[in-house]
């Protein structure tokens, strides 16, 4: 894919997960936790908003193309999978990974353990996103 097709691709995908987001504060009070469907609230509005930054971003890295796709596709799991499994969370009323969202509930070991892999993934993820992002913006400095 083209890089400007990738950097509109994010802004609209960014749009989504925000207004996924927006969504999610309407259901709030629906959740097991309301706590954590108010975190979920949060994450979908933040990593969409980070989306939106990455697509503004995106023309200026240097990166080989399989880098940038990896880059992508970290970036596209690590946010809709954040709002994902924080909004799971909420449903199920998991705590053990998110104790301060969590604290008054417990899940099941299963739910507990799918949403502690899953947000372990997250973090992976946006992790090995930025560092690639960071190193492709790094550029050569003029001075």
């Amino acid at each position: 894919m083209e890089s400007s097709q990738t950097a509109r691709k994010l802004k609209m995908l960014g749009m989504v997960l925000f207004l996924l987001g927006l969504l999610t504060g309407f259901i709030i009070m629906k959740f097991v936790n309301p706590r954590q469907g108010l975190a979920a609230h949060l994450e979908g509005v933040m990593n969409g908003t980070f989306l939106v930054v990455a697509g503004f971003v995106w023309n200026e890295l240097l990166l080989s193309p399989k880098a940038q796709k990896a880059a992508y596709g970290l970036l596209l799991y690590g946010t809709f999978a954040n709002w994902f499994f924080t909004i799971l969370g909420a449903a199920w009323g998991t705590s053990r990974i998110t104790p301060l969202a969590g604290a008054g509930f417990t899940g099941s070991t299963m739910q507990e353990n799918i949403i502690a892999a899953g947000l372990a993934t997250v973090g992976l993820s946006m992790v090995l996103s930025l560092l690639l992002i960071i190193y492709s913006l790094r550029g050569k400095l003029n001075g």
